[in-house]
């Protein structure tokens, strides 16, 4: 696997490898890799000839600066967990490279992008699709794998390769869980002992309230025993808990057709997200 900086450097082997007729995965990142990003990795280079791996930290999808600062640089780390699984290139642009002198442009997707972490985080996914966009232009992809754990994020990039009629097709990807049921997420890193005992709570929480759905249970009043259950754990503020439309991610009351179920809450000063499927209910 070979670490590439440049724009400049990764276009002269995207260039020889269409040339040869080669398909290209892409699977962005922002580092501090685990399990999960590595399913992703796992499964584009069974799908494509050659395979990229994206490593960014984007300043433009950070509404917090502390956030931004906290967030985990582990390059080397990175690298060595990537070895393993054959691919071609692991592509670490800095500022620079993305963003130049004069900057001037950002991709914006309305819909989808509303509410939830869009509510919660003004200009995030404005970050995202800005940075998505060039990713997938730079690396000429075919296919771009994201996982479900970002589920608004995989459908932001969803509406935003059909819309702009970009080549690259958008490959969704389960969530990869720890063996007791948290998402893996790179903020994990940041959780204390105490409070990653208690995390798992949140996919407990979780998996209840949409089975409650799933049988017909109004959404309302099974968030809200499901916000109290949260709160006698010892988690924190809750920035969202709701249920949504799958895809169009629209606010729903019932779950009478697919749905997922949304949360994002804090723990010990770190902001963790998660989303279960709910099945729709059989109504008589």
């Amino acid at each position: 696997m070979k670490i590439i900086r440049t724009k400049a450097d990764l276009r002269a082997l995207t260039e020889s490898w269409r040339r040869a007729g080669e398909t290209i995965g892409v699977v962005p990142t922002m580092g501090a890799l685990h399990a999960g990003h590595l399913s992703l990795v796992e499964r584009a280079c069974a799908e494509n000839d050659r395979v990229i791996v994206t490593l960014f930290v984007n300043p433009k999808q950070f509404n917090n600066p502390e956030d931004l600062a906290k967030y985990p640089r582990t390059e080397d780390s990175d690298a060595e967990k990537l070895t393993p699984y054959g691919a071609d290139i692991l592509y670490v642009p800095d500022g620079t490279q993305m963003y130049p002198e004069g900057f001037a442009t950002t991709v914006s997707v309305t819909g989808v992008s509303e509410g939830l972490c869009g509510g919660a985080r003004p200009g995030h996914f404005d970050g995202v699709a800005t940075v998505v966009t060039k990713l997938f232009l730079q690396t000429d992809a075919d296919r771009a794998y994201f996982g479900e754990k970002d589920y608004q994020q995989l459908q932001v990039v969803t509406r935003l390769a059909l819309d702009l009629d970009l080549k690259t097709r958008i490959v969704g990807c389960p969530t990869v869980r720890e063996d007791d049921g948290l998402a893996m997420s790179s903020r994990n890193l940041r959780l204390d002992d105490s409070a990653r005992a208690t995390a798992p709570v949140i996919g407990r929480v979780l998996d209840r309230a949409a089975a409650s759905m799933s049988a017909g249970q109004p959404a309302e009043e099974t968030l809200a025993r499901a916000r109290e259950d949260l709160a006698r754990a010892g988690m924190g503020e809750v920035d969202y808990f709701e249920l949504r439309g799958d895809p169009d991610l629209k606010l729903m009351t019932h779950a009478d057709r697919p749905a997922r179920l949304f949360l994002a809450a804090w723990l010990d000063g770190v902001r963790l997200i998660d989303n279960v499927a709910v099945a729709p209910y059989a109504s008589q």
